[in-house]
């Protein structure tokens, strides 16, 4: 097992896709797609790329702590009791644990994320 790992940013394999959670839904009708592509101690530390069409949900990090960098599209983000920050192609950003707030997909987002849990 190599301990340096690429991740690819154009993955040729089928991803996982799914949706938000129906009490996340604030509107719209985004889909997800994950393409996994590691996993350490446990699974509590994660790896991929994801990507999300047009929507708008409720993001709750619980205690996982997610860190962000958006490969392409436009994500509007607006933490609890905060001000919109916008995202867009080759910014990063982490959200940490007990993080709550609307996450809005504008453009279709394609992001490389590592959470840990």
């Amino acid at each position: 097992m190599s301990l340096l790992k690429t991740i690819d940013t154009d993955p040729s394999f089928a991803p996982r896709e799914s949706g938000p959670l129906p009490e996340r839904l604030i509107s719209g009708n985004p889909t997800y797609k994950t393409w996994a592509q590691d996993a350490a101690r446990g699974e509590t530390i994660n790896t991929g790329v994801w990507e999300a069409t047009p929507g708008e949900t409720r993001s709750i990090k619980g205690e996982t702590f997610e860190f962000c960098h958006i490969l392409s599209g436009v994500v509007e983000i607006t933490p609890e009791g905060g001000e919109p920050v916008v995202y867009k192609a080759g910014d990063s950003f982490l959200m940490k644990p007990g993080f709550v707030g609307v996450w809005k997909t504008i453009e279709t987002v394609r992001k490389i994320y590592l959470t840990v849990s």
